[in-house]
């Protein structure tokens, strides 16, 4: 099987072209498909494995599709959010998201703690498609009302287990409160424990699940 089996936009197989690869990975072959298919997803793949991969393409592929929304002030609003438990793994997402959107006239940024408001505020001003973010920084913009998730159509939950262990699940559910109910909902888990399966309950809605 070929990236071009898939059913991916041409200008996202351009780009996965350039980066040299021709053959998704077992989890790319299972998510992608399903993904593009607009239903919930649970998937337990390790890292490595080319998960970030498995839900970006079909994700750019899905809002590339459709017009760009705008929210109550006009801007372009934030369609998809992408959560993720370390700014190292967020910093790694949304440089895919830029990689593998480089011919989409989509827009990315990336929002974490430990560094100033400012710059992400005046970025999310311009308004923006795909936001990757940690818990506690998103929910700081929330409190604060310098973003908007009124419109998010897709939510990804990354590496759920991890953000378990690192004490999240109270923001977690701060997240999901503020999100639409009606949205697309991708969970990543290396490990599938009672409790990320109690998370997949309250977040999931009848999922494919996927294991590799």
């Amino acid at each position: 099987m070929n990236f071009t089996d898939l059913g991916l936009a041409e200008p996202i197989l351009r780009a996965v072209r350039e980066q040299g690869y021709e053959t998704p990975t077992p989890i790319q072959a299972q998510a992608i498909p399903a993904v593009l298919q607009g239903g919930d997803l649970m998937a337990g793949a390790q890292t490595g494995t080319g998960k970030t991969a498995g839900f970006t393409l079909p994700l750019l592929h899905r809002l590339a599709a459709q017009k760009p929304l705008r929210d109550a002030r006009g801007r372009v609003a934030i369609r998809a959010l992408i959560l993720t438990p370390t700014r190292e793994l967020a910093a790694q997402v949304e440089e895919s998201v830029r990689t593998y959107g480089k011919y989409l006239p989509l827009t990315s940024m990336v929002m974490f703690g430990g560094v100033g408001m400012q710059p992400q505020i005046d970025r999310l001003r311009k308004g923006v498609d795909i936001l990757v973010a940690t818990p506690g920084r998103l929910l700081d913009h929330h409190q604060q009302g310098t973003l908007d998730l009124s419109q998010v159509q897709v939510f990804v939950l990354d590496e759920a287990d991890r953000m378990l262990d690192m004490g999240f699940i109270h923001d977690i559910k701060k997240v999901l409160a503020i999100v639409p109910a009606k949205k697309q909902s991708l969970l990543f888990s290396a490990t599938f424990s009672d409790d990320i399966k109690a998370l997949a309950d309250r977040l999931l809605n009848q999922p494919a699940l996927i294991e590799v």
